[in-house]
């Protein structure tokens, strides 16, 4: 996610935080320590208070963090590859590959909500046993309210709306019981953009009633509708290819260039020549080595282009996607990691590169698929 800095690893999976992610502890900070305590547990001191409210936000942030770690730990039990676990001010996200089978995808996405639901039950009970035991306080009242929060966030997120995993759990179902994984991802996709207007339209309309609250909501059914309708695109995409493998879908020839060529003669050599704005590298014995990207020849100064090797400034292989011809492009789009080497997809048979599958390519058969030409060739014709 864009704006979004790396803070370490959660079991293993790269943990990164989104600038947001400070600004929504304040105002949970703020909310807590302006209301809600002082309502709970009214005559403690500012300093209490303000105290209090920080590890409450913190707290409800560690949540959050079990949430999406649950959707990992779930994924990768089940050998979904995981990327990184994103937070932010609308929650979490978890960046994974695409489940096997329609039970994986249901474990991974009930895996989130009944943690936070087993965490906001805990939550509670402690904050029960708190008050029982030394009387109602700051304490009780904070652990109290981290219990609520949890519950609501479990319940929330189950509602059957995608991006909600409870979205996920249609999509799994629905999967199921028709067999079609692209039409049970156009249904979810379709029921997240409907809560997504239906909660812009109450959120606004409570934000003009005076409740500060709706605004928030109005941006998650925001948030929602966007996700939502990527979703479906994605799904209508996967159907266009069904069937294509990377062999059908790759652009060749294609213009290559040496990694060890200076920057200033691959421009004058190969790039100015080819009408790719990717363009893949070979080493000494012919083998691709990586992409390099025309903007990355251009942040390149003038004044090193004839001293700096082309490699520099490239991709390497070990970021880039790589795919067999008898791949199939849907299966290969889905490890695509966009921005860092995703596109184009390097084809590449015992070594030797035999094409490049590019975004035009891609869209190419998407256009066809809407004009409703059939895009999957015979197998026979692929051999």
């Amino acid at each position: 996610m864009k704006g979004s800095v790396r803070v370490g690893h959660v079991l293993g999976v790269p943990l990164r935080m989104h600038w947001s992610v400070p600004v929504l502890i304040a105002l949970l900070a703020y909310g807590l320590g302006r209301e809600t305590l002082p309502a709970w547990t009214p005559g403690r001191t500012a300093v209490v208070y303000a105290v209090a409210s920080l590890v409450g936000a913190v707290l409800l942030m560690g949540s959050l963090l079990l949430h999406e770690a649950a959707h990992a730990v779930a994924a990768l039990r089940k050998g979904v590859s995981v990327e990184d676990v994103t937070l932010w001010a609308l929650g979490g996200v978890t960046q994974m590959g695409r489940p096997r089978t329609a039970g994986i995808a249901l474990l991974v996405a009930v895996s989130g909500p009944l943690t936070s639901l087993l965490l906001g039950g805990i939550a509670i009970g402690a904050g029960i046993g708190v008050n029982a035991f030394v009387g109602w306080g700051v304490p009780a009242a904070l652990l109290v309210w981290l219990g609520w929060a949890n519950l609501l966030l479990g319940v929330f997120n189950l509602l059957p709306a995608a991006p909600l995993d409870g979205g996920r759990v249609v999509q799994a179902v629905l999967w199921w019981r028709t067999g079609d994984r692209e039409r049970a991802d156009r249904a979810a996709g379709r029921s997240g953009q409907v809560f997504g207007v239906l909660l812009i339209a109450f959120g606004w309309i409570s934000f003009l009633r005076g409740n500060g609250g709706g605004l928030w909501l109005a941006l998650i059914g925001l948030f929602m509708v966007v996700i939502a309708n990527a979703e479906r695109q994605r799904a209508g995409l996967a159907t266009a290819l069904r069937g294509v493998r990377a062999g059908h879908a790759m652009s060749t020839p294609v213009a290559t260039g040496a990694d060890w060529l200076t920057v200033g003669r691959f421009i004058d050599d190969v790039a100015a020549h080819s009408r790719h704005s990717v363009l893949p590298l070979l080493d000494f014995e012919g083998r691709p080595s990586g992409v390099v990207q025309l903007r990355a020849l251009a942040n390149v100064p003038p004044a090193e282009r004839e001293s700096r090797r082309v490699r520099e400034a490239a991709v390497p292989l070990s970021r880039c996607t790589v795919a067999t011809s008898d791949e199939l492009l849907t299966e290969v789009l889905d490890r695509a990691r966009p921005g860092s080497g995703g596109m184009p997809v390097l084809v590449v048979d015992h070594g030797h590169l035999e094409g490049i599958v590019t975004m035009h390519d891609v869209t190419r058969y998407f256009q066809l698929h809407a004009l409703g030409i059939a895009t999957a060739p015979p197998e026979s014709a692929h051999h």
